[in-house]
């Protein structure tokens, strides 16, 4: 049975020439890359034409599993792959006798949050989304070869197609090798995205920035604007950097693309401070030192970039630091009230925080990566000293009270810290000052880390039910009863008791 060309081969915005399987495979990583929930990708061919090896490398690449067995839906039609990056479906519709079978299938049911590929999708006619990209393979000039066309009615295919094979060719000239596999790297709750890069003698970590001020909805670029979130990958060169000239394990960029947003960096593992969801206590000390002669140095306000350019560390001003506080107000107060705050509310609580970060105005201020905890914190088995602990994800770097970062370890958002551990760690840092050269004065720097924590503390819980409730990531409401146990404790602080009071009245 031969296939039915696509509608209209004259509109085919991308033609490729595949030499061999490996490079359909490749193909398939560059699509995997891109696909997300509402996707659908119809592959198009005659029997052979390479369909069912681009639709394996696919499914294996989203699952993280290249020996997954992906067996051919020729008979029950689809097969549903329930994966945690990204659900996806996948179908043959070779058997299928009426185009109306379609639906019985469930196919728009299922883009609701999932992605689809269908192979034979011309026996659906004309019952596919209009929004879907077709695959066109066809045999090349000898055995191995094959070509394919790209073709969609939905323009924004051709940019993400352009895009995608553009960090191919980005990842090629800086590995300079023949072979290269991609595969989707779990990152944090942000829009930048990241990928595992496997050139052969090397394993290596892209960081995609996709987007930039004009791409950004006016509410997410206005939020950013208020508590200084980088706006583009030169502050992950510009952090980075300082940080290594410093002894710290920072990762090395091999290449870098500022304009398009791409940065190919050192891999430095995936092996946390935390092991089986449980802080370990060496690696928690090991990152105590890092903390300590970071707070023994002054960085600088503004870096050069080996480009020419300069990049200005911004101030973790009082506005920044209240703006992030509201996130409860804005998130977690109407979660757990089931009503939104008042002016009257909101003012007050402002006021509150006002205060409280004038009466630490004068606390030690230098750098501060503001997530300082367990998932950037990468354990270096066999190193020594600071090398023990990698740092990622500390592009929102700004200058405020050292403290914080002190809070966002020994108060980890990601795992229980009890209050014996945070206890010893807190010791621990005031000795290691100390034998820096640097004598902290506990009582001072003790307010400092509990209002940096309550402020930490109030933007995560509500971080974490916007994620949950707007971003759709119902995971993150599992992390809430840690935070308010963290709350609990560090509103036993005299200074914190107006707070304190504030968060039982309206909250409880």
């Amino acid at each position: 049975m031969a296939s039915h060309p696509l509608r209209d081969l004259t509109a085919t915005f991308l033609s490729l020439s595949l030499k061999d399987e490996s490079d359909t495979r490749q193909l398939a990583e560059d699509l995997a890359a891109i696909l997300k929930p509402g996707d659908l990708l119809c592959l198009s061919g005659d029997l052979g034409a390479g369909k069912s090896t681009f639709s394996r490398a696919l499914i294996r690449n989203i699952a993280g599993d290249p020996d997954l067995e992906v067996p051919s839906p020729t008979f029950t039609l689809v097969q549903p792959y329930d994966l945690p990056r990204l659900p996806l479906a996948h179908f043959d519709l070779y058997r299928l006798e009426e185009p109306e079978e379609l639906e019985e299938l469930g196919l728009e049911e299922i883009l609701e949050d999932s992605a689809a590929l269908i192979e034979w999708p011309e026996m659906a006619e004309d019952l596919l989304p209009k929004s879907a990209l077709w695959l066109q393979f066809r045999h090349g000039g000898d055995e191995d070869t094959r070509q394919v066309e790209f073709y969609s009615e939905d323009p924004v295919w051709e940019n993400q197609i352009s895009a995608t094979l553009e960090v191919r060719a980005f990842l090629e000239a800086a590995t300079n090798t023949g072979q290269i596999s991609r595969e989707h790297l779990a990152g944090d709750a942000s829009l930048r995205t990241f990928e595992l890069i496997d050139a052969g003698n090397e394993h290596l970590v892209l960081m995609r920035w996709p987007f930039s001020d004009t791409t950004l909805p006016e509410t997410i670029r206005s939020y950013m604007d208020k508590v200084h979130l980088a706006k583009d990958c030169r502050a992950v060169a510009a952090i980075g950097g300082e940080l290594r000239k410093i002894g710290l394990r920072a990762p090395a960029i091999k290449r870098a693309d500022f304009d398009k947003g791409l940065v190919l960096s050192e891999f430095l593992g995936s092996e946390t401070i935390v092991v089986d969801g449980k802080p370990v206590a060496e690696r928690y000390f090991a990152a105590i030192d890092v903390l300590a002669a970071m707070h023994a140095r002054k960085f600088p306000e503004t870096v050069d970039l080996d480009t020419g350019e300069t990049y200005q560390v911004p101030a973790y001003s009082t506005d920044a630091l209240v703006s992030e506080a509201n996130l409860l107000l804005d998130w977690y107060l109407p979660e757990k009230t089931g009503a939104e705050a008042s002016d009257q509310t909101k003012a007050e609580f402002e006021a509150l925080w006002r205060g409280l970060l004038d009466g630490i105005s004068e606390a030690q201020s230098g750098w501060v990566l503001r997530d300082f905890h367990s998932p950037n914190l990468l354990w270096q088995v066999g190193a020594s000293g600071t090398d023990r602990i990698g740092l990622i994800d500390f592009q929102d770097t700004v200058i405020g009270p050292v403290a914080y970062d002190v809070a966002s370890l020994l108060l980890d958002a990601r795992t229980d810290i009890n209050p014996e551990l945070e206890n010893a760690l807190f010791d621990a840092y005031l000795q290691k000052r100390k034998g820096l050269g640097q004598e902290v004065d506990p009582e001072a720097f003790k307010k400092a880390y509990v209002v940096m924590g309550a402020q930490r503390i109030s933007k995560i819980l509500g971080i974490f039910v916007r994620l949950a409730r707007r971003d759709n990531k119902p995971g993150y409401l599992g992390h809430l009863p840690r935070m308010e146990g963290y709350l609990d404790r560090v509103m036993t602080a005299p200074i914190l008791s107006d707070l304190k009071d504030w968060y039982q009245r309206h909250i409880g």
